[in-house]
């Protein structure tokens, strides 16, 4: 499986901007798909996830809660992330990344088995 995340750019905060991540070649509908962020000189942190099981559930890192929402089509092969009232400190290199597990552990990430590229997210005005 490949992915290839896209949709960063420069946004005042307060804005928003819809993260894609794109996979290629075989990837069951039980994957599940994560986004994780790396903001320089920090470690990376899981944002959020959303399962493969049945009923998508998902996960959300308790400093995006409410502004950020994950989602999937599977028939696409595609997952996004909407990003609302960006912060300053949302700034961070965002990455996708799939993992064999319906569940994963999001704090480890041996857990996901394949990743994207990053996309750069600045907020600032």
């Amino acid at each position: 499986v490949q992915l290839q995340a896209s949709g960063g750019g420069l946004v005042q905060p307060g804005g928003s901007l819809r993260l894609s991540c794109a996979a290629s070649g075989f990837i069951s509908d039980y994957y599940a798909i994560g986004w994780f962020r790396q903001a320089p000189g920090q470690e990376p942190e899981g944002v959020s996830c959303i399962s493969g099981s049945s009923d998508a559930s998902t996960y959300y890192a308790d400093s995006v809660k409410g502004r950020f929402t994950i989602s999937r089509d599977n028939a696409k092969k595609m997952a996004y992330l909407q990003m609302n009232n960006l912060k300053p400190e949302d700034t961070a290199v965002y990455y996708c990344a799939a993992s064999p597990f319906v569940d994963p552990d999001m704090s480890d990430y041996a857990d996901f088995d394949s990743w994207g590229q990053g996309t750069l997210v600045t907020v600032s005005s």
